[in-house]
């Protein structure tokens, strides 16, 4: 059995640079109302985050700090997956990256609800709650995308594109159901092997050196 921080740790680092991620389009998403809905799921993603790390510091006797775990680490310390390292220009690949996030991230949570820890269990179904409007909107982006033969043929090669990235996000036992989801919500195949997490993916130090700054400048400083 995995201890807390073991287990929470990867999902906590994918919560908060998927929110950093998605932080970046505001201000230039294609639409306004994307900019706000970008903006609010990238202040849930972070803050889901925090509630997570803390979690990871209380697990482990309660000596830590959330800040320093969050950002005081360094960029081969993280455990974050591929998946939301990578930076994605293009807005098909972002909303891709959207769909095929909340899909593999509602399995995980929905894992975590089951835990004989009373705590993660917990933490987990308000997050699962939270989730709801995530989903919302990456369902009617893939039902958008998929009412038309131009918008099915973007979405079929950024969901290619993206499908062993996110068959890594996931541990191996929940990758099945992952595929049977998946099948069930796209009408094309989906391709390819896991892309595995590693100590500083591809993209990830640069947008490393970008999320702690200002942490570096001040390490021990009190906002």
């Amino acid at each position: 059995m995995p201890g807390r921080a073991e287990l929470l740790l990867p999902l906590a680092d994918d919560e908060l640079v998927l929110g950093w991620r998605d932080s970046e389009w505001t201000g230039v998403a294609p639409f306004l109302e994307e900019d706000v809905a970008f903006s609010s799921i990238a202040q849930n993603e972070i803050g889901h985050a925090r509630a997570l790390y803390e979690l990871s510091v209380r697990g482990e006797g309660g000596g830590g700090e959330v800040d320093e775990l969050a950002l005081g680490r360094a960029a081969e310390e993280y455990r974050c997956a591929p998946l939301v390292t990578a930076a994605l220009p293009e807005w098909e690949d972002t909303i891709a990256r959207r769909i095929l996030y909340e899909l593999a991230d509602a399995l995980r949570i929905d894992a975590l609800t089951g835990s004989d820890d009373a705590e993660v269990a917990g933490v987990a179904r308000k997050i699962q709650r939270e989730e709801r409007y995530h989903w919302a909107h990456a369902e009617m982006w893939l039902e958008r995308l998929l009412g038309d033969d131009e918008g099915r043929a973007r979405l079929e090669a950024a969901v290619g594109r993206l499908w062993g990235a996110t068959l890594g996000l996931l541990e191996p036992p929940l990758r099945p159901a992952l595929e049977a989801e998946a099948a069930r919500r796209f009408p094309f195949p989906l391709r390819g092997e896991p892309v595995e997490r590693a100590a500083a993916p591809p993209g990830f130090e640069p947008l490393w050196e970008e999320m702690t700054a200002v942490r570096r400048l001040v390490p021990h400083g009190q906002w």
